[in-house]
């Protein structure tokens, strides 16, 4: 499946980083990497997916209210503007996360919550019809 993320929300998109784990947090963060001077919280996609580790070899660093993130995925495939109608029928990345994800993103960053909310989730053959009827390049 490919995530798409509203571009509004995206920083850049770089390699990874080191990343120093923290105790007592949820499975899907990974820890704290320091991007450009500053530490942020590394969110493995896979793992809010509702599987294992992503083997990430991108981050994607996203605006999160006066904050930032790096959401650890697998690959970019492309950017560019999604219309929201294209995107409206399509499932938010958290439709089929449990109940304890959710609630934990919700009580450590509510804007985090919001922008994931944003995000869809895609099959390789929507987000291939997207590329050729939209402004989405490679």
């Amino acid at each position: 499946d490919v995530i798409a993320v509203p571009i509004g929300y995206v920083i850049e998109i770089m390699r990874p980083l080191a990343v120093e784990s923290l105790q007592g947090m949820p499975t899907f963060v990974r820890g704290l990497s320091v991007v450009r001077g500053a530490p942020i919280p590394v969110i493995d996609a896979g793992v809010l997916l509702g599987g294992t580790n992503a083997d990430a070899t991108r981050w994607v660093s996203l605006r999160v209210g006066a904050r930032s993130v790096a959401l650890a995925v697998e690959s970019v495939e492309g950017f560019g503007e999604l219309l929201p109608e294209s995107t409206s029928p399509l499932p938010p990345l958290l439709h089929e996360a449990h109940a304890e994800v959710i609630a934990a993103i919700g009580a450590l960053d509510s804007d985090l919550l919001l922008v994931l909310d944003a995000t869809r989730i895609l099959s390789e053959a929507q987000w291939r019809a997207l590329e050729q009827t939209t402004a989405v390049g490679a």
